[in-house]
């Protein structure tokens, strides 16, 4: 930190007071917004940051004013913020702006128009982020991080002042994605139901009504939700919203969308091309539809393997350890397709122990059970026609789509 005298310092501190003042009386609120945003480290508030470490009077500047006393329980809090955030003491940041958040409310609920919403969005914002960065510190300590969980139920008040009839109301779909993420983080997206249900279910609220880019925010995490409760039709359509208002310049955004998405589609039979996987860094599915396309249940497996981890965290792992029976599909498929190259007449009868044999070739050992056990589900979940001849271990195929496509139709569970 440069040099800075006393009276510099208190310069710096009226030219907030001044500029949050201006803000309330001429209900700017991209100027307000500004004011707010701790975590930002922005040149200003760093500045500020440090005049307050050197001027330690500004209690009494908010006290003697009639400008700013009436706002001091938002100030004052906001002040220590800033200071503890500049130390790198995140756990007291975390706490004074949770004070200060909440002064703030109290006045929100006062002013009869919107005008200040992006000084609460960023609000809604930082509380989220120095929550995180405050549980860091805790678990770095050894103690248990609790602070994102206080974040979550402030934002639940929000919520709560937000679902008002009015033109506040818009600014609920915001302050749900923010929840989501908490929620995400935490592990504790049962939590997302009650929200969804205000959001989907209550009359106050029109979903177009709410700017774009929330709306995307909102269809990712619920295309999520319906990832994690296996409703893939839900989720394509969800997650494929998400992808087709997403900024276009938003690669990062785009990527995080397809990499939910794609598994979805190849749920549901849709394969994407090596062209999106490449643009998009998404090369890690690549192996899996080769694996898809060409039956072959080894390169599936090698690529859960290799990228367990990965796919662990997106969580979607489970997702794709299921589309195993698909290249079971695809696998007999390609044997009745040499078989009738051969000898048409008999291409729909598939002997167990050709199966077999095609996996022993893929270093896969089943015996004749096993396999016995997958045509059978295979039949049941409708993703081969036939039936099963038990005594002469053969698979019988309907003459008339033994494959029937998904078509974007979920496997029957």
């Amino acid at each position: 930190m440069a040099y800075m005298s006393m009276g510099e310092a208190h310069r710096r501190i009226m030219e907030y007071l001044d500029r949050f003042s201006d803000a309330v009386s001429s209900q700017d609120g991209a100027s307000f917004k500004s004011l707010f945003a701790v975590s930002s480290n922005s040149h200003f508030l760093l500045s500020l940051a440090d005049a307050l470490n050197i001027f330690h009077d500004a209690p009494r500047l908010l006290k003697n004013s009639d400008n700013y006393s009436q706002f001091s329980d938002i100030i004052l809090p906001l002040f220590r913020s800033l200071q503890s955030y500049r130390q790198s003491n995140l756990l007291e940041a975390y706490t004074a702006f949770e004070k200060a958040a909440n002064a703030f409310i109290q006045e929100f609920r006062n002013w009869e128009s919107a005008w200040a919403m992006e000084a609460l969005y960023a609000i809604v914002y930082d509380i989220r982020v120095l929550a995180e960065k405050a549980d860091r510190e805790l678990a770095s300590n050894g103690k248990s991080p609790e602070k994102l969980k206080g974040a979550g139920s402030f934002l639940m008040k929000v919520f709560g002042v937000l679902a008002g009839k009015g033109s506040k109301r818009v600014g609920a779909l915001y302050v749900t994605c923010q929840l989501f993420k908490i929620y995400f983080k935490l592990g504790t997206v049962h939590l997302c139901r009650s929200v969804i249900r205000s959001i989907e279910t209550a009359r106050i609220f029109d979903f177009e009504e709410f700017p774009k880019r929330d709306k995307v925010t909102y269809m990712y995490y619920t295309g999520r939700l319906e990832v994690f409760n296996e409703n893939f039709p839900a989720a394509d359509h969800k997650l494929s919203y998400a992808l087709e208002h997403c900024n276009p310049k938003s690669e990062a955004n785009i990527r995080m969308i397809l990499k939910h998405l794609i598994p979805v589609k190849l749920s549901l039979g849709i394969l994407p091309t090596n062209r999106l996987l490449e643009k998009y860094s998404l090369l890690e599915y690549s192996d899996i539809v080769q694996a898809l396309r060409r039956g072959d249940l080894r390169l599936l497996r090698r690529a859960l393997q290799d990228h367990e981890d990965r796919f662990l965290r997106s969580g979607v792992y489970l997702v794709l350890e299921k589309l195993e029976l698909q290249v079971y599909q695809r696998l007999v498929k390609k044997i009745y397709i040499i078989q009738k190259q051969k000898d048409p007449s008999k291409a729909h009868q598939v002997k167990l122990e050709v199966i077999i044999k095609a996996l022993k070739w893929l270093e896969i050992d089943m015996d004749v059970e096993e396999v016995e056990c997958i045509m059978a589900i295979l039949i049941y979940k409708n993703l081969m026609k036939g039936y099963f001849a038990h005594k002469s271990k053969v698979v019988v195929l309907s003459k008339q789509d033994p494959f029937p496509k998904l078509n974007g139709k979920p496997v029957n569970s």
